[in-house]
């Protein structure tokens, strides 16, 4: 089965499997909580209760911002998989997150201009370490199309380690999950972005976080180059890593968001760079 062909099925499939990794992390968190917490599928029943919803409709830019939001996603996502330019990925993951914070500014809401503005601050902390990481790619496998990386027949894991490292730490910043769930702080500004969007707009704006699990799946399983069974063990790493951090660490502050991501992340990228450059 080409590689391609198995490209295409896990695109189709995406917002499926990330639907059943949001599930599965649910029924994890419930556990960890000593609570019975929902089953795996309650993502597809509130999606499709979701649907039952009245459409209210802020206005029809802020509503098309939602869906576009979610498409560009998915193209971005069906980019990587088919192997394409990881430059290119990364600005097409840029413009789905900017999408959503012209949704956020676009209304009168102030939690939705807060939850837009933390997003935003979000992007300045985890997007440099991801083009760190894409040119460390390059200097190894002499190209930026993803295929190079997940052909390569030894596992980047082993010459870039330390952007690993850094891909791990700012990973929650990506996926909002706490200590560094400032963007859809609950507490404080009620969802942020998402504020305003309700019935199937709602929906869009839902399932796209559905499809950035996959896309940092993916990302985490280009450092195991063309060996499958690592890139397995890596994602299960990952997923526990992800869940446990979530559940046992309190919020920061955006503040000390951006100082640990660029005095920390960024950094180690930058190092595993040199390195490399060096090599």
């Amino acid at each position: 089965m080409s590689h391609t062909f198995i490209a295409i099925i896990l695109i189709i499939l995406a917002p499926f499997l990330g639907g059943l990794v949001y599930g599965l992390e649910r029924v994890i968190r419930a556990r960890m909580q000593r609570r019975i917490g929902p089953p795996v599928l309650q993502p597809f029943y509130d999606f499709l209760k979701l649907a039952d919803k009245r459409r209210m409709v802020v206005h029809s830019a802020h509503a098309f911002l939602g869906i576009m939001h979610f498409v560009s996603l998915w193209y971005a996502l069906g980019v990587f998989l088919l192997g394409g330019d990881l430059i290119l990925v990364i600005f097409l993951h840029l413009l789905y997150t900017a999408l959503i914070i012209l949704a956020g500014y676009s209304t009168r809401s102030i939690f939705s201009h807060l939850g837009a503005n933390r997003t935003a601050l979000s992007i300045i902390a985890y997007e440099p370490v991801l083009i760190l990481i894409a040119v460390s790619m390059y200097m190894i496998t002499g190209s930026f199309e993803a295929s190079a990386a997940f052909h390569h027949p030894q596992p980047l894991l082993y010459k870039m380690p330390l952007a690993f490292v850094a891909l791990l730490l700012v990973l929650p910043i990506k996926l909002k999950k706490s200590p560094f769930d400032v963007a859809e702080a609950h507490q404080e500004v009620t969802g942020g972005v998402e504020l305003e969007f309700s019935g199937i707009y709602y929906e869009a704006v839902y399932t796209a976080k559905w499809l950035d699990y996959i896309f940092s799946y993916t990302l985490v399983y280009l450092f195991a180059g063309s060996n499958i069974l690592l890139g397995i063990g890596l994602m299960l790493f990952t997923f526990i890593y992800l869940n446990a951090l979530d559940n046992a660490t309190a919020r920061v502050n955006y503040k000390q968001m951006l100082r640990f991501s660029l005095g920390v992340s960024f950094s180690l990228a930058f190092i595993n760079l040199l390195i490399n450059s060096l090599s």
